[in-house]
């Protein structure tokens, strides 16, 4: 007799997926859960620093009142933050997979091409991080590298200048100097998405292209009807991280701004209660890209 059930594929598979994220599951019950729980309580309280630690005064939502109406540049960033990180996203995506596609290809200098492409994720790690995670230092840097005089400001401004007076619209020359600021991020934020999408690229199986090919398909056809349902699932990887990625950013101004609020001005439960808004944000956003695009990805092995 037998004391177990048969399992189906799809079981075991939902079984090893289990066992899979047990140490991340262990792990969050044991360290977080209690501070996600101590920063709720926070946000609802007043807190002043004293010598046996904090002192806190229940104060209902006025922290969240505080941030939402009192502060004058909270939601100012807020809106600013969002909006931008949502139209990256595209550009990003779109240049990763572009790059991937490129570098997958057989030419000289691959290898250096790719480690090229991955030097932003060494320029963002460590002590480079910490610089420009700092605006002054960050700002200091940019005028050394500049010079004192400003000859790349006053180049910008020179450029600004003759798209006005060539009467180009302005909605037109503000598209163009926001896209030319953001090509640094962009390709800085490329990086690890590039990574993915070419182990993915790497793993197609040579034998679908050929069998494609004794059918008469053309590139094309092969892109759309292989290469591009078979990374499918790589496209959804890759907008979580770009998000997650993006609202974490060390150069985000809405993270700095929350941070001066705490350590800056004391004001320990409204920095809590702006933290909390904006990972309901963040949360939102992976919500939303998680119902548009689960439904349309295409896994190989259902």
């Amino acid at each position: 007799m037998k004391l177990l059930p048969r399992l189906t594929l799809r079981r075991k598979r939902a079984l090893w997926g289990m066992v899979f994220t047990l140490p991340f599951t262990i792990g969050f019950l044991a360290f977080f859960v209690k501070p996600m729980y101590e920063s709720v309580r926070y946000c609802f309280h007043q807190m002043e620093v004293t010598q046996n630690g904090f002192n806190m005064v229940y104060i209902g939502w006025d922290n969240f009142r505080y941030a939402f109406r009192t502060d004058p540049e909270f939601m100012r960033l807020f809106t600013e933050t969002v909006i931008a990180i949502l139209t990256n996203i595209p550009t990003i995506i779109i240049f990763s997979f572009f790059a991937a596609t490129v570098l997958n290809q057989e030419f000289r200098g691959r290898g250096l091409a790719r480690v090229i492409f991955f030097l932003p994720v060494i320029l963002r790690s460590g002590i480079i991080a910490e610089i420009e995670a700092s605006d002054r230092l960050t700002r200091a840097l940019a005028l050394n590298f500049l010079g004192t005089s400003g000859d790349g400001i006053s180049v910008t401004r020179f450029a600004l200048g003759l798209f006005r007076n060539l009467r180009i619209p302005v909605g037109f020359v503000t598209f163009i100097s926001a896209a030319v600021g953001s090509i640094g991020q962009i390709i800085s934020a490329s990086a690890i998405p590039i990574i993915i999408f070419l182990a993915g690229l790497q793993s197609i199986p040579d034998s679908f292209f050929e069998a494609s090919k004794i059918e008469g398909a053309t590139k094309w056809e092969s892109f759309w009807k292989i290469t591009f349902p078979l990374i499918s699932p790589l496209f959804l990887t890759n907008i979580v991280y770009i998000i997650v990625d993006s609202f974490t950013a060390p150069g985000n101004q809405l993270v700095s701004y929350i941070s001066s609020m705490a350590w800056g001005r004391n004001l320990y439960g409204v920095s809590v209660a702006m933290t909390w808004v904006y990972f309901g944000a963040i949360a939102f956003v992976l919500a939303f890209v998680f119902l548009i695009f689960s439904r349309r990805v295409f896994y190989m092995g259902d």
